[in-house]
């Protein structure tokens, strides 16, 4: 199966070993894991490993809408690579580069083929900047 390959980006004003933490700790994912302000991440869990599972929770506050993301590790190098395999097939690469001001953060994923991929890159990018937020804030 083929699918549109998505690139999005951010630059975090900290270090490359606390933006991994932040990015990786089941603790500080659930402040960051969300697009918008009235939606939030109720609960993760990341066996950081290859094989290892990641999990999350996402959840509209009023309760009126949930998922579950759930992906297995397939590539993994410590504060520098992350690729994800999710539960439908699509894949997902995070790396994280030290730049002069910080790290730079990019992902690339594809899209699904049930919603519009520009509402795809405006939600997955809505989230990377909330961890921007939370990791240069945390």
């Amino acid at each position: 199966m083929s699918f549109t390959k998505v690139t999005i980006t951010t630059d975090v004003a900290a270090p490359p070993a606390r933006v991994w933490e932040c990015y990786t700790a089941p603790k500080h994912i659930t402040g960051w894991n969300f697009a918008s302000d009235d939606w939030c991440c109720r609960s993760a869990e990341n066996d950081l490993r290859i094989g290892g599972t990641y999990k999350a929770r996402m959840e509209a506050k009023d309760g009126s809408f949930g998922f579950d993301f759930e992906s297995i590790y397939e590539g993994l190098e410590p504060g520098r690579l992350i690729d994800l395999k999710m539960a439908d097939g699509r894949s997902a690469r995070t790396t994280f580069e030290p730049i002069s001001t910080g790290t730079r953060v990019t992902t690339t994923f594809d899209a699904e083929d049930q919603n519009d991929v520009e509402m795809q890159r405006g939600g997955w990018q809505a989230i990377l900047n909330n961890f921007k937020a939370y990791a240069e804030g945390a």
